[in-house]
């Protein structure tokens, strides 16, 4: 199949055009504190891992995760080799993480090795890195029960160079049970003559117990694929049953490799990033949208084709295909649009939105990459005037009072867009090419979070000032990434965040939070519905709904290396504490 490419459809009961900004609540969050018998060990990057991609794959590695399976359970590994375990059934009565599994063996003790990386496979199966180059695939059995108190290791193997584990699935296919996992390498590349002398690998291994169908277990590697591409992704995962890969990046990856032997390089296709110059520019207001089409130089008003309706647009030159088709974000009013020709070789159309609610549109056309926004000076002053209050970290008791203007110089690099893009890209899993790609443009990857271990992990992207969360739908081709929730504002609010670290949401999306490097963590609760009557005093009108914000801060200055997000608690791990925040009572 070949490569089509697709758009992000936003959900717009979802959002909230009203949201004005988050409130400081001063009420105390419940923080309970557990002291670790070992500490949990850092992993500082060598001398000669100096780019940022190894910044970004291993010096901000999440060392704590959460269960999807049984909630409020949360793993990690210590300095000692320890996988420990703790799941919270009372706050106030906590106990000590236990030992479930170990690793054994010299390995452990490299000096050159990575941190140790864990991803929960299933209700009862995990994969495990040592950080040296073994993979281990362990049955848990029911990890919420405690009867099982060790794990066992069914399969052990050395692959390779020091890799962490991204994410791993597992199925069961003609009663043969099989293991997918999903690998991170950084190796120094000898093609690679610009730029850094690395690249990116990503190894997707299938592991299947060879022994059949009957009680013994034996597992053995069965297949074994590398992607390499020039940045490390910011989401890559495996589709549940083993059929496809997703990953996002600010750079393609392609398959080189099918278990040692070299994989012909892909035909260049349509789905790639144009980089040649737009055929169109647009820019937008509350009510209509103004677009500039290249046109042939001498172009004729009888030459032209042009065709509008409330949904889809199409410009070319009569005789020709139209090099400008398809559907556009939302309605216009056909009757209320129109079209000139400018300097005989250019466009220009107007087009009346039909449902002018000031609400702005992320794209014109759908998935068509070839045209361009632009924003006027006075709209970019709009913008920053209007969202200035959403970045304060003052405790502002009085949210009324005035506050300075934006200052674009200060304005975070979190908060500045590649210049290239990034794609979203599924690939098949039999033919290893891409056969569903999103142009992710200008929206800014922030997070991965399971909330349906049964399927794939959800990303959140950013979407104008918003955090918008999608859910992968491989098994829906033609609707493939789900609009499920949103996050008023976050967008904007992290990227004012200089020292942020972690981000990541409940998986109900009651809230979603994110921590500093150190001490400080920001929780921002969806808006409620008021029990008592609150005006607005500056404009003189009733609030309906608040949304909260609250902070937190640690009684230590070590650097937080795990942050989690459940239902009803946040943990925050540092290398010698884990603590519990009681964030939600329900």
């Amino acid at each position: 199949m070949d490569a089509s490419n697709y758009s992000l459809k936003v959900n717009r009961d979802l959002l909230n055009p009203s949201f004005e900004s988050y409130r400081l609540s001063l009420d105390a969050i419940p923080k309970y504190n557990v002291e670790l018998d070992a500490a949990v060990e850092e992993m500082k990057l060598k001398e000669n891992q100096y780019t940022l991609d190894h910044m970004r794959a291993f010096g901000m590695y999440n060392y704590l995760h959460l269960d999807p399976w049984y909630e409020d359970s949360v793993l990690f590994v210590d300095c000692k080799g320890r996988v420990l375990s703790l799941t919270v059934t009372l706050d106030t009565a906590l106990g000590k993480p236990r030992e479930v599994y170990r690793i054994e063996g010299d390995s452990w003790q490299r000096e050159d090795r990575l941190c140790a990386s864990l991803s929960l496979t299933s209700a009862t199966w995990a994969a495990l890195s040592d950080g040296s180059g073994s993979l281990f695939l362990l049955r848990t059995g029911k990890r919420a029960d405690s009867s099982h108190l060790k794990w066992e290791a069914l399969f052990i193997e050395d692959v390779g160079d020091p890799f962490i584990i991204l994410h791993s699935v597992s199925h069961v296919h003609d009663g043969v049970h099989t293991l997918e996992v999903l690998l991170l390498r950084i190796q120094r590349d000898q093609q690679e003559t610009k730029g850094s002398e690395f690249s990116t690998s990503l190894e997707w291994i299938t592991v299947s117990n060879v022994a059949g169908k009957g009680p013994e277990k034996k597992y053995e590697v069965k297949r074994r694929r590398v992607l390499k591409g020039k940045t490390v992704p910011n989401y890559a995962a495996i589709e549940p049953q083993g059929k496809g890969l997703m990953v996002a990046a600010e750079k393609p990856f392609v398959f080189t490799h099918v278990d040692g032997q070299p994989v012909e390089p892909p035909v260049q296709e349509p789905m790639e990033v144009e980089t040649t110059e737009p055929i169109y520019f647009w820019q937008q207001t509350a009510d209509d949208i103004t677009m500039i089409v290249r046109m042939p130089e001498g172009v004729t008003k009888e030459a032209v084709h042009f065709r509008l309706t409330k949904d889809d647009i199409s410009i070319g030159v009569k005789g020709s295909d139209p090099f400008l088709e398809g559907q556009l974000f939302a309605s216009v009013d056909p009757e209320a649009s129109a079209w000139i020709i400018k300097n005989d070789k250019s466009l220009e159309v107007t087009l009346q939105k039909q449902v002018p609610d000031g609400s702005m549109w992320p794209e014109l056309v759908m998935g068509n990459g070839r045209g361009k926004y632009m924003l006027s000076d006075e709209q970019v002053a709009q913008i920053h005037e209007r969202l200035t209050h959403l970045t304060s970290e003052d405790m502002n008791a009085d949210p009324a009072r005035d506050m300075p203007p934006c200052n674009s110089q200060e304005l975070e690099d979190c908060d500045q867009f590649p210049e290239e893009g990034s794609n979203l890209t599924y690939f098949d899993g039999q033919s290893l090419k891409p056969t569903r790609v999103v142009n992710l443009g200008i929206h800014q990857y922030l997070f991965t979070v399971d909330v349906n271990p049964s399927e794939m992990p959800c990303l959140c992207l950013r979407h104008d000032v918003d955090a918008l969360l999608w859910q992968p739908r491989p098994d829906q081709p033609d609707d493939m990434w789900e609009h499920i929730a949103t996050f008023n504002a976050l967008g904007y609010v992290q990227a004012s965040k200089r020292d942020k670290k972690f981000l990541t949401c409940a998986p109900n999306f009651s809230y979603a939070s994110l921590c500093e490097c150190l001490r400080r963590s920001f929780i921002y609760r969806q808006p409620q519905t008021l029990d008592t009557v609150l005006f607005n005093r500056k404009q003189g009108r009733q609030v309906g709904q608040v949304a909260k914000q609250q902070v937190d801060s640690l009684d230590v200055d070590k650097p937080i290396l795990g942050f989690r997000a459940s239902n009803e608690r946040l943990y925050i791990l540092t290398c010698s504490n884990l603590y519990v925040l009681k964030v939600n009572n329900d």
